[in-house]
């Protein structure tokens, strides 16, 4: 079972960035996106600052961000990566089994990887995922390279936007047409 420490979460930059982000786009009528805060058990709680500082997670949980994008029904899981190489561990199969059912009802689902020794955010789509995962069930290599990535869906920050991931998923949704 897996365990949560308040000192190794607190503050985790991606989920900020994505956060204001997701503001921006609700402030232009463009998107409402919710993080899904995931179930916890408290083990330890601090009694003078009434703060959990130990707890388990209860159940496995799906993805990070779920919402909708001018009627179109979004989901994704943010990743940070501290090398070129990403290993596929970091993907949980529940995950990619609800990433694969949500698409299958018309929505779309994808990854936001920050590459933090880069410093480069990048939207990977979820039908690329799936050949990565493929490869590795198959018996491959079970992580991925910077270099495996496709070049377009690197974002480029602009207007105040830190992660702006609709550029991603225009381009994500022109590939399916």
């Amino acid at each position: 079972m897996a365990t949560w420490n308040s000192r190794g979460l607190r503050g985790s930059a991606l989920e900020e960035f994505i956060n204001r982000t997701n503001e921006k786009y609700l402030e232009n009528g463009l998107a409402l996106i919710q993080k899904i805060p995931t179930p916890i058990t408290p083990i330890n709680i601090d009694k003078e600052t009434r703060h959990i500082t130990l707890a388990y997670f209860d159940q496995k949980s799906t993805v990070d961000y779920i919402g909708a994008v001018q009627g179109i029904p979004v989901c994704f899981d943010a990743k940070e990566c501290h090398a070129d190489t990403f290993p596929l561990a970091n993907i949980h199969e529940h995950q990619v089994k609800f990433m694969e059912d949500f698409e299958k009802q018309g929505g779309i689902a994808f990854f936001l990887i920050f590459y933090t020794h880069r410093d480069e955010f990048y939207y990977l789509r979820f039908a690329h995922l799936m050949r990565f995962w493929e490869r590795a069930k198959e018996g491959g290599r079970k992580s991925f390279r910077y270099e495996e990535l496709e070049p377009e869906y690197f974002l480029e920050r602009k207007n105040g936007l830190l992660v702006p991931y609709l550029d991603g998923m225009q381009k994500d949704l022109a590939a399916r047409d």
